[in-house]
């Protein structure tokens, strides 16, 4: 795929730091054209926001899209739920993910796509506290041995 076609908006970092990302599934978004053009600007929070399946459809909450500054009228509400676009295969299969015990959906990161917001859902298994300090320990002596290695290049 053209490395060009992709324009990340914004990404989830606290889905990684929270949860073990066991698939990612691709997904559109309905959206408003003022949330568009609000997007466009980078004005959208996807920090708290989660997935769920209702009626056979996959709905985002929680995802915070700014209101437009020139869209008066036409803006919607900045938390409302928005559906995603998936075929019904994938929805079946994700609903099978999430009826295994412990797994969710968190959205983790929102682009643009051949110029179509895109949406990459996770399934996501949550982790424990000792998981997080593990991330941690193993980030800090990767950050360590990579300084130790630049000093000794000098």
């Amino acid at each position: 795929m053209d490395k060009q076609a992709i324009k990340v908006i914004t990404q989830n970092k606290k889905a990684r730091h929270d949860y073990f990302i066991e698939q990612t599934i691709e997904a559109g978004i309905v959206l408003s054209g003022t949330e568009v053009k609000s997007i466009r600007q980078g004005k959208v929070n996807l920090k708290e926001s989660y997935a769920y399946i209702v009626d056979g459809e996959v709905i985002i909450s929680g995802m915070h899209i700014s209101p437009y500054e020139q869209g008066n009228i036409y803006n919607k509400d900045p938390l409302r739920d928005r559906k995603l676009l998936l075929h019904k295969y994938e929805i079946r299969r994700l609903i099978g993910y999430i009826q295994q015990k412990g797994l969710t959906l968190v959205p983790i990161q929102l682009y643009f796509k051949f110029g179509k917001v895109k949406l990459e859902l996770g399934v996501a298994r949550g982790k424990k506290l000792h998981d997080k300090r593990d991330d941690i320990a193993e980030r800090d002596a990767k950050r360590e041995i990579d300084r130790k290695l630049k000093e000794s290049g000098r």
